[in-house]
C-alpha cells in the first residue's frame, strides 16, 4: 500500500486577475470555472487519486496566515478534512513551502509520497489527470523524483518548458480511461528529463511545439518526502538548514502550524525548480516526467479564463447578468449589476461592487500594472473587496462618507467577533435577522429582529450569534477615523488578539 499525502501550495495573489482576485481573497479561492473554487477543485482532484494500492491522506496546505480560515472553510464546504495548515509568516517561494510540508509529513516516522500542486490551476479532463498522477505515484514510490509535463497545444511564451529525449516511449502516454496498478513494477517506462528551459521567445516556442519533446512545466511534482529533503540538502543546504531551524520551534494551534517567524524570515526565497529540480538531470537525483494531456490551464490572466469558459456562437464568455448585441470574443464577469456590451470585440469587462476593469483581451497580462498603481498609492481596492470574509462570517461596506460608514454584517451560527474596542469611532447596531448576544462594557444583552443598541467610543464590546441561523445586522459607524486598523482585540476565538 502506497501512502500518499497531497500538498497544496496556496500562496500567491493572482494580481493579473484583478479586480476579482485581491490580496485578501486571491484567485485560488475564486470560482472562475464551475461551482467550486480553484483550490477546492485541486483538493477534490487529489482526493480522487485513491485506488487499490494507493491510500490518500488528508491534505497538507501551505498558506499565509491571513487565508487560513478561508482555506479550511472551503475544504469543509466540499467535505474534505484538513490534515494541517502550514502557515508562512512571509512568502518565501515554493522551495521552503514544500520543505515545510515534507517536514510535517515525516514528523511521525512516516515517509509518504507527496503529490505537490499549486492551488490555482484548472484541469478539464479529471480522468486523464488521475491516470497520469497515479502513474507518477507508482514511480515516486520507488524513490524517483517525478514531474508532470503538460503536453503543449500551442506555442506558449509564458511557461517554462521541460526537455525530454527526442524519442519518447509510446507506452509513457496514458489514455484517460486507463487504471494504473499502484504496486511496484507495474507501470509504464519513465521518461527522463534532460533539462529545464526558461520561458522562450515565440519563434523558439514554435520550434519546441514542432519538435514534440518539450512540455510545459506546470509546477506539479510527485516524490517521497525524504527524497525531497535529501535533494534539498544536497543542492541548497542553506535553505534546508534554515527551514529545519524554523520548524524546530514551530507552534501548533489545532490544525494550524506556525514555524518560527524570525527563523522563517531568514530563509532564502527560492522556487522548487531553481533550488532542486534544475540540478537533478545528470545528478544522483535523476528526475523523470509523466506527460499530462488533460486540458490544463494555470488561468494566469483573463484571456486564459476566457479560453476555458463556455462560449456562445459569437465567442462570448459571460458570467452573471450580461446582455450584448453585435459583440464577439468578449469576456464579461458581472458580480453585482447588469453589464451590457454594444458593437465591441475582444474586450474583457470585469465588474465588482467597487471596481470595474475594461481591457483589450490580448493585453490582459498588463492588468498587473494597474494593481501596482493601486499598491503604490495604498488604495484599499488592491487588498480587499467591498465584501470581506472573516472566520466568523463576513461584512459588506455598503456606504460611507466623511465621518460615517455603513456595514452589513453576517455572523455564522455559534460564532462571535473578538472582544474589542475602538479609539476613534462609535457604533450603532440594528438586528435584521437572527439573535444577537452583545457585550457592551459590563452589560451582556440579547437583541432580536428590529432591535438596536449603541456602542460608545472606547467601550469594550463583542458581537456573538448564539442562535441556529445566521445573524445579520446593520452597523453604522461614526467618528473621526473609520479605518479597519482602529481595533484593539482583548480576546478572540481565532487567535487574533492584539
Amino acid at each position: 500500500m502506497i501512502q500518499v499525502t497531497p500538498v497544496i501550495l496556496c500562496g500567491g495573489s493572482g494580481t493579473r486577475l484583478w479586480p476579482l482576485s485581491r490580496t485578501g481573497f486571491p484567485k485560488q479561492f475564486l470560482c472562475l470555472t464551475g461551482n467550486e473554487s480553484l483550490f477546492q477543485q485541486a483538493a477534490q482532484r487529489l482526493a480522487g487519486l485513491s485506488q487499490e494500492g494507493i491510500q490518500v491522506a488528508a491534505p497538507l496546505i501551505v498558506s499565509g496566515e491571513d487565508h487560513r480560515f478561508l482555506a479550511s472553510e472551503q475544504l469543509r464546504e466540499v467535505g474534505i478534512n484538513l490534515g494541517a495548515a502550514l502557515l508562512e509568516p512571509v512568502g518565501r517561494n515554493t522551495a521552503p513551502a514544500l520543505t515545510l510540508a515534507a517536514l510535517a509529513a515525516t514528523e511521525n516516522g512516516q515517509d509518504p509520497v507527496l503529490v505537490v500542486t499549486p492551488a490555482d490551476q484548472t484541469v478539464a479532463n479529471a480522468a486523464a489527470f488521475t491516470a497520469a498522477v497515479q502513474q507518477a505515484i507508482a514511480q515516486a514510490a520507488d524513490g524517483n523524483i517525478v514531474i508532470l509535463g503538460v503536453t503543449p497545444d500551442k506555442p506558449e511564451t509564458g511557461y517554462g518548458y521541460i526537455r525530454t529525449p527526442s524519442v519518447i516511449p509510446a507506452t509513457s502516454v496514458i489514455p484517460a480511461t486507463s487504471v494504473i496498478p499502484a504496486h511496484a513494477g507495474i507501470h509504464s517506462p519513465p521518461i527522463p528529463v534532460q533539462a529545464f528551459v526558461e520561458k522562450p521567445s515565440l519563434e523558439t516556442a514554435q520550434k519546441y511545439l514542432q519538435e514534440g519533446n518539450y512540455f510545459w512545466n506546470a509546477g506539479m511534482f510527485v516524490l517521497r518526502a525524504s527524497v525531497w529533503l535529501k535533494a534539498l540538502q544536497s543542492f541548497r543546504p542553506d535553505i534546508a538548514q534554515a527551514c529545519q531551524a524554523a520548524w524546530a520551534i514551530k507552534k501548533q494551534d489545532a490544525q494550524f502550524i506556525r514555524p518560527g517567524k524570525e527563523e522563517f524570515v531568514a530563509i532564502p526565497a527560492e522556487s522548487v525548480d531553481y533550488a532542486v529540480m534544475e540540478h537533478c538531470p545528470g545528478s544522483a537525483f535523476p528526475i523523470q516526467m509523466v506527460p499530462l494531456d488533460a486540458g490544463w490551464s494555470d488561468l494566469g490572466a483573463w484571456d486564459a479564463v476566457w479560453k476555458v469558459l463556455p462560449k456562445d456562437a459569437n465567442g462570448n464568455a459571460h458570467v452573471g447578468d450580461v446582455l450584448t448585441t453585435d459583440s464577439s470574443n468578449t469576456l464579461v464577469h458581472a458580480s453585482s449589476r447588469l453589464v451590457t456590451l454594444v458593437g465591441v470585440s475582444d474586450l474583457v469587462v470585469i465588474e465588482t461592487a467597487d471596481a470595474v476593469l475594461v481591457a483589450d483581451k490580448t493585453r490582459s497580462q498588463n492588468v498587473k500594472h494597474i494593481v501596482a498603481q493601486l499598491q503604490s498609492t495604498q488604495r484599499e481596492e488592491h487588498t480587499l473587496h467591498r465584501k470581506v470574509h472573516r472566520p466568523w462570517g463576513w461584512y459588506d461596506s455598503i456606504d460611507e462618507g466623511g465621518r460615517f460608514k455603513v456595514k452589513r454584517i453576517q455572523v455564522k451560527p455559534g460564532a462571535s467577533l473578538s472582544l474589542q474596542k475602538h479609539h476613534h469611532r462609535a457604533e450603532h447596531w440594528i438586528v435584521v435577522t437572527g439573535t444577537a448576544e452583545i457585550t457592551n462594557g459590563d452589560q451582556v444583552i440579547t437583541l432580536t429582529e428590529n432591535q438596536s443598541t449603541y456602542i460608545p467610543l472606547g467601550e469594550v464590546h463583542r458581537l456573538a450569534n448564539p442562535g441556529n441561523i445566521p445573524l445579520e445586522i446593520i452597523e453604522v459607524q461614526s467618528g473621526s477615523y473609520l479605518g479597519e486598523d482602529d481595533i484593539v482585540r482583548f480576546e478572540d476565538t481565532y487567535g487574533r488578539t492584539s
